[in-house]
């Protein structure tokens, strides 16, 4: 029987018409992974590093390696679990987003393009009831330690309950709201610390309640669906709702219900949620913590403390987490694919043609090292490309290296970029520097006022001898299908 479905995109598609429209929760998620071999489960793991070691020993034994479901965590009750690495493969990735079961991620980011053509924000409806509501925690009934908040690294500053997390705060200007990824330290039972870098959208956010001279309402959600997670862990422009932007990838709304403190609106399927404010001048040492770019970017400091005054949780919650390291990582391959496609999408909305495919690499923490191939069509191209690249909102923040080259070569393929680099640039003539680029404190080559310089690298063929240009010494694809299928048992043994 053809069960396949027509999806946001408007192209049909048999993994989301297999399971009849998307996963209602994190928990349905998890089931459509493990069906697909996708999961792996670890029972009695303690939160005091173990579960942070864990994560990296799996993270680096294979590429794509699989989703970790914690269980039976030392010291808590038996339905209280943690997840980490649900984004980072591509058919993690394409069954989150409702893409086809792809072959490599390079699948995800041309699905991701196809779809962003015609991408539209849906907005939340607002319901009454939600199971995020099965548990509400209030004033002196809350407790943070409830959880299962893991220490991760052996040098972090304490245990981080807000890593693969949703900081929620309304705009008080616009009156939207912004949903980001920001960490999260817990201080004791009742408060915690957000740490913010400098020009993200929720420190502006933050920064205009403390001029008014007034706290800052927060939630912060620690288990949620992944879509929203991926919406809110990238760079969505400013004054749109990272839950509309989740929504129009979705197909149909998320439902959301409104908080008792603060009406603001909480994913009515989360799993946990914590409510409270940023008080102007209430402060405490927040860090350090091991980052996404394999260090300990930024020393301990004093940051803005949540007073918590409400615990909304599930039955049985599972804990949603990112364990930062060097890479590759439990979120590093799903943040260079999904960052890919955001680069792609700003390239051909700032008018460059010709771009055939980009990928951020992993060893970049999917920010440093952007490749993009391109159909060089005049002369000028590739370094209009390049700039466009270097300056766009998903390029911009904690950049490093832009490299350009020819729709012959594949730009996730690391060997082959670092042979165009070897071979079509010219280091005086094709690589220029830009400097004083946006970066931040977790960035190590940034110096106190975060900023740090691009390089530009042209590596491809040149414009004004594209016709004389060596002939790469390669057989045609007809002739390597036609030997291949001749030889298919002979290669397979090779």
């Amino acid at each position: 029987m053809d069960d396949r479905k027509i999806t946001p995109d408007g192209i049909e598609r048999s993994w989301l018409g297999r399971y009849n429209g998307p996963h209602r929760d994190l928990r349905e998620y998890i089931e459509r992974c493990e069906r697909a071999g996708e999961i792996l489960r670890v029972p009695g793991a303690n939160w005091d590093l173990e579960i942070g070691a864990l994560c990296e020993i799996i993270a680096h034994k294979r590429s794509e390696a699989p989703a970790t479901l914690f269980e039976d965590i030392e010291g808590y009750p038996k339905g209280f679990r943690a997840v980490s690495g649900l984004s980072n493969s591509a058919r993690r990735l394409a069954l989150t987003l409702g893409f086809d079961d792809p072959k490599s991620g390079v699948d995800v980011v041309q699905a991701y393009r196809d779809r962003m053509k015609h991408h539209r924000p849906i907005p939340p409806v607002v319901v009454k009831r939600g199971p995020v509501l099965e548990n509400v925690d209030r004033d002196d009934d809350v407790n943070l330690w409830k959880f299962p908040v893991p220490r991760l690294h052996e040098q972090d500053g304490g245990r981080y309950i807000g890593t693969e997390d949703l900081i929620i705060m309304r705009d008080p200007d616009g009156g939207w709201i912004n949903c980001a990824t920001y960490r999260v330290m817990v201080l004791d039972e009742k408060s915690c610390a957000i740490w913010i870098s400098p020009g993200k959208q929720g420190r502006q956010i933050r920064d205009k309640y403390f001029r008014m001279g007034k706290p800052c309402p927060v939630l912060i959600c620690c288990g949620q669906d992944p879509l929203l997670f991926l919406a809110a862990n990238h760079e969505v422009r400013y004054g749109l709702s990272e839950i509309d932007y989740a929504g129009g990838h979705r197909g149909e709304p998320f439902e959301v219900v409104n908080s008792e403190l603060h009406g603001l609106p909480i994913p009515a399927h989360a799993e946990i949620v914590l409510e409270g404010e940023m008080t102007p001048g209430d402060e405490a040492m927040e860090g350090p913590f091991g980052e996404f770019t394999g260090y300990y970017g930024n020393p301990a400091s004093m940051q803005p403390v949540v007073r918590v005054r409400r615990v909304y949780h599930r039955d049985d919650p599972i804990m949603g987490l990112v364990t930062p390291m060097r890479p590759p990582g439990d979120a590093s391959y799903g943040k260079s694919v999904i960052k890919a496609g955001m680069l792609w999408d700003e390239l051909e909305r700032a008018g460059i043609a010709g771009v055939k495919a980009v990928w951020c690499h992993e060893a970049g923490v999917a920010r440093l090292f952007n490749v993009i191939a391109l159909k060089q069509a005049y002369a000028g191209h590739a370094k209009q490309a390049l700039l466009v690249a270097a300056g766009c909102q998903s390029g911009a923040y904690i950049g490093r290296f832009m490299i350009v080259v020819d729709e012959d070569v594949d730009p996730s393929n690391m060997f082959d970029v670092i042979w165009a680099m070897s071979t079509r640039c010219d280091p005086t003539e094709d690589i220029d520097f830009v400097r004083k680029m946006w970066s931040g404190p977790l960035d190590p080559m940034a110096g106190p006022t975060n900023q740090t310089s691009r390089a530009l690298i042209d590596a491809c063929r040149p414009f004004e001898r594209l016709a004389t240009f060596p002939k790469v010494a390669t057989a045609s694809p007809d002739l390597l299908a036609r030997v291949g299928a001749k030889f298919r048992d002979v290669i397979d043994k090779a």
